[in-house]
C-alpha cells in the first residue's frame, strides 16, 4: 500500500479566504491563477509551489503501475472555516465568497471531493 497527499490547486483560494487576503485584488488574482494553472506565486509572503489538478495525483499513480488507485477528499468547501459567518453577513465579502465558490473549476473540485473515492478507469 502506498499513501500520498497532494494539495489541489484550489487551496490557494481557500487559504486566501481563510487568511482574509481574498479581499485584496492582487491576492484574488493570484489565487484564481493558481486554481487555473496550478502554479501559486503569492504576492505576499508565500512561496512558489505546484498545486495539483484534483484528478492529477491519482492519474500519476495509476500511470506508474499502481493498481486500484483511490482518491479521498480530506478538506472541502468554505464551511470548514471558523469565520464563515462573518463572510456571509458582510455583503461585499459574501459576494466574493460566492463568486469564488461558483467558479467552474472550484465547483468541479467540490463535486469530486464529496465522492468517497474515484477509481481510474472505472
Amino acid at each position: 500500500m502506498v499513501a500520498a497527499a497532494t494539495i489541489n490547486r484550489h487551496a490557494a483560494v481557500h487559504d486566501a479566504i481563510y487568511l482574509g487576503h481574498y479581499l485584496q485584488e492582487r491576492q484574488r488574482e493570484a489565487a484564481r491563477a493558481a486554481a487555473t494553472n496550478g502554479i501559486t506565486l503569492s504576492p505576499g509572503r508565500g512561496f512558489p509551489a505546484y498545486l495539483y489538478d484534483p484528478d492529477g495525483g491519482a492519474g500519476e499513480f495509476a500511470d506508474a503501475g499502481f493498481p486500484d488507485v483511490e482518491r479521498y477528499g480530506l478538506e472541502g468547501g468554505f464551511w470548514l472555516y471558523g469565520d464563515i459567518g462573518d463572510w456571509l453577513e458582510d455583503p461585499e465579502r459574501r459576494a466574493l465568497l460566492l463568486d469564488a465558490q461558483r467558479s467552474p473549476a472550484l465547483a468541479a473540485q467540490a463535486r469530486r471531493s464529496v465522492s468517497p473515492s474515484a477509481r481510474r478507469g472505472t
